[in-house]
């Protein structure tokens, strides 16, 4: 027999991260809110910054000096202690990658980024799902997972796929819990959308503590996910650890412009907030109103909500339903969820629509 490269075992049990779907039966194009996109797209200046011509031939700043220092000014952070990627999922994976391995144990709340897992898999580290609360991260039941062996505490917060939240004081009662030699990441993809002055205090922790991870993205409220930019703040050592791990030049030149000129507009931000916020209080109320039909929205301060099934329509017709008129939502049975559709915050169209569409296939099913 022919020998040839053996596959670590870690690696050949994980199963590829899977995208939101963009497209139906025989390849039709929906509406897609199931990748927690910006319905907004980016600021005017940010597409002004794509726009311009650069010199192709010349590699990008490796450090992406400007951004690092855009990123400081707005949030009041040495830049030295920011590094940036290629989107925040290469800073999580060079987090998990320099700090877990064989035999070492991550933990984070099972209905967490369904990244994560895979993150662990590829080091050969064991995951450790923590109980929730309604969908909400407990710390309580995390703390209780934290064995010698976990090396990592990850909590995204707001929570995908649930959007729920834990405030500045279960965060910092999370923290003050673990041992020193854990490390605390705290994925941040969706903080701009939370309400102000609801802070979950994850930059001060950052700022003070040698175990706390932040990881950012512009992907999100800045409507800048093709560009693939990301950021994380911690303490010196943990931004020498990500540096030694991250591409040499995983930010590209536009990518790096682009996410100035959105920092300067922070106008966009806020009204891609306001706009959200504004539509996702409607969604759920049209949803809340569907509740003798055994749908319910969970509570969520992201761009998504997470809608529950358990009544006469299922998650999976749902989905088939919300696809026949159109439109790409998130079926989650990969995550044990399968009687729950992650739906992005689109336009008030959108969700006027989908929110008709699921009424009318719940009433047919009940009659």
């Amino acid at each position: 027999m022919t020998e040839k490269p053996e596959l670590k075992p870690w690696i050949a049990a994980i199963h590829a991260y899977v995208p939101g779907k963009s497209t139906g039966a025989g390849g039709r194009a929906l509406i897609k809110l199931s990748a927690n996109e910006n319905p907004l797209g980016c600021s005017a200046q940010a597409r002004a910054a794509l726009a311009e011509t650069g010199d192709p031939a010349r590699y990008p700043d490796p450090d992406a000096t400007a951004l690092r220092a855009a990123i400081g000014a707005l949030h009041g952070i040495d830049p030295a202690r920011i590094v940036c990627g290629s989107g925040s999922g290469e800073l999580l994976e060079c987090a998990v990658q320099a700090y877990c391995g064989v035999g070492d144990e991550v933990v984070f709340s099972q209905f967490s980024f369904s990244l994560y897992p895979l993150l662990a898999h590829r080091v050969g580290a064991t995951i450790v799902a923590a109980e929730d609360d309604d969908f909400v991260a407990s710390v309580d039941q995390l703390l209780a997972c934290v064995t010698e062996r976990t090396r990592a505490v990850m909590l995204d917060n707001p929570n995908n796929p649930a959007g729920t939240y834990l405030g500045r004081e279960e965060l910092a009662r999370l923290h003050a819990g673990l041992p020193g030699n854990v490390l605390l990441v705290v994925d941040q993809a969706y903080a701009e959308y939370v309400a102000d002055g609801e802070g979950d205090g994850a930059l001060e922790l950052a700022a003070q503590h040698d175990n706390v991870l932040i990881t950012r993205t512009f992907s999100k409220a800045y409507g800048l996910a093709a560009e693939r930019i990301g950021w994380a703040t911690g303490a010196p050592g943990l931004v020498d650890a990500l540096n030694r791990l991250r591409g040499p030049f995983n930010v590209t030149a536009i990518g790096q412009r682009a996410g100035v000129a959105a920092l300067e507009d922070q106008a966009f931000v806020t009204g891609s907030r306001d706009a959200n916020n504004t539509e996702r209080a409607r969604f759920t109320a049209a949803i809340a109103a569907l509740g003798n039909h055994g749908m319910r929205a969970v509570p969520s301060q992201a761009n998504f909500v997470l809608v529950l099934f358990a009544g006469a329509l299922d998650a999976a017709s749902a989905l088939a339903a919300l696809a026949e008129a159109g439109y790409a939502v998130r079926h989650l049975p990969g995550q044990g969820l399968p009687d729950a559709l992650r739906i992005t915050i689109g336009t008030a169209e959108h969700m006027d629509d989908i929110a008709a569409v699921l009424k009318d296939q719940a009433e047919r099913v009940s009659r």
